[in-house]
């Protein structure tokens, strides 16, 4: 598949807002440290609601990313997704250093402005449709804050959000990946952002049956754990800058890892439940080696979806095996979700960024709150404190509603 026109991708700079931390070295901090940041939700009262736990980002300041005036006409979820870009820009020191027409954004989300749909239909219901904001429709779009990032950066080239729920940030960073191997652009600022903590969106999920309704949080989001009931809705934003080899070269730009392989695939099969035989995203992992033309083996580490669900773990498990064989108890796996909760479109991009950070560092973040081991799974998954191992390769992993399956394989550079 590489083809003697492909081009080499590489990533220059990353960018993170987190519940565990507001940029990318505290966030891989507290990974390492094995902190989470789950705790009672304080946005609005949980009295009478069947959960109270959630993944906050915590005190998040707009105005370092955003003037006063753009913040009332920006929702949450775009905030963050400009944070984390700008961060990644400022990393990568790409700023002026790109022809526009050549700089995409490719920044997912799962739901997108919901902050502000509840915020207006509650103008609707109470103040009549004429006091409904000018700024409704901008402020709620999933493409806006891929469009405000645009505007800030003057990024002419391609533009893709991608909305593929839960794979939304792997996707984008899956795409842009293709965009650039194809010689679309020179480089790309690709992730997820995601703020959807709010009664609407938990009240939901709670129905839907895909929460937690623990009470501690200490064992809420426990992936691979066999007490597992659900997963800690989380927000935030993860955003990295994906280069061609060669312009990133010749600007002499700092180079973390090479994207070598990416999977897209969808089970096919139902709105919400995994495929029972991991047919979709057992695939989705074949095809990201199969592209890098690498052979899975023991230096490789799998950051998992891993959300703490009954159902996901499992069937998780068993695609790595089966994409894997007899080298799927070699790796090292870990959920970092057991520390930010699921960051639903955000999470591919943050996790994205925990894959890079291990592979630099050969240090595996845990799977926090793992005590009770599932006999369904059944791989090394990191319980609890950091594993230090050579490491060639990494692999991140997410899993949508819908059936959307996304990875991406990065290497060494």
């Amino acid at each position: 598949m590489k083809g003697s026109g492909m081009k080499r991708v590489v990533v220059t700079g990353m960018g993170g807002l987190t519940p565990i931390g507001n940029d990318v070295d505290s966030m891989w901090e507290a990974m390492v440290a094995g902190r989470h940041g789950i705790a009672p939700i304080t946005r609005y009262d949980t009295t009478g609601m069947k959960v109270g736990l959630g993944a906050e980002v915590k005190n998040f300041d707009p105005g370092l990313y955003l003037e006063a005036s753009e913040v009332r006409k920006t929702d949450l979820y775009a905030q963050y997704g400009i944070a984390a870009a700008v961060q990644a820009m400022d990393d990568a020191g790409l700023a002026g250093a790109i022809d526009p027409f050549r700089l995409g954004v490719y920044i997912g989300a799962g739901i997108g402005g919901i902050t502000t749909l509840i915020e207006e239909t509650g103008v609707l219901l109470n103040r009549g449709p004429q006091r409904i904001s000018p700024f409704f429709v901008p402020k709620m779009i999933a493409n806006i804050a891929s469009a405000l990032v645009a505007m800030r950066y003057q990024a002419m080239g391609p533009s893709l959000p991608v909305v593929s729920a839960c794979s939304s940030g792997t996707n984008a960073i899956g795409e842009a990946f293709r965009a650039l191997k194809y010689g679309a652009a020179d480089a790309i600022l690709a992730g997820g952002a995601e703020a959807s903590i709010n009664p609407l969106a938990v009240g939901g999920f709670t129905n839907s049956m895909a929460l937690s309704k623990s009470t501690d949080p200490d064992a809420a989001s426990i992936p691979f754990d066999a007490r597992r009931n659900g997963f800690v809705i989380g927000e935030g934003a993860g955003v990295l800058v994906l280069e061609e080899l060669e312009h990133a070269k010749a600007r002499g730009a700092q180079i973390y890892c090479e994207i070598v392989g990416y999977g897209n695939t969808n089970d096919a099969y139902h709105i919400t439940a995994p495929h029972p035989e991991a047919a979709g995203s057992s695939a989705a992992i074949r095809l990201a080696f199969e592209e890098a033309e690498i052979t899975p083996d023991a230096a490789l580490y799998i950051n998992a979806h891993g959300t703490s669900t009954p159902l996901n773990d499992k069937i998780e498990t068993l695609a790595i095996k089966k994409a894997l064989g007899a080298a799927a108890y070699e790796v090292a796996i870990s959920s970092t979700k057991s520390m930010t909760g699921h960051m639903l479109g955000a999470a591919g991009g943050v996790e994205a960024i925990a894959a890079i950070k291990a592979l630099q560092t050969g240090q595996i973040p845990p799977t926090v709150g793992l005590v009770e081991p599932d006999p369904d799974c059944d791989l090394n998954y990191t319980p609890n404190q950091v594993q230090t191992r050579p490491l060639e390769t990494a692999l991140s992993l997410s899993f949508g509603f819908g059936g959307h399956n996304a990875g991406i394989l990065l290497r060494k550079y």
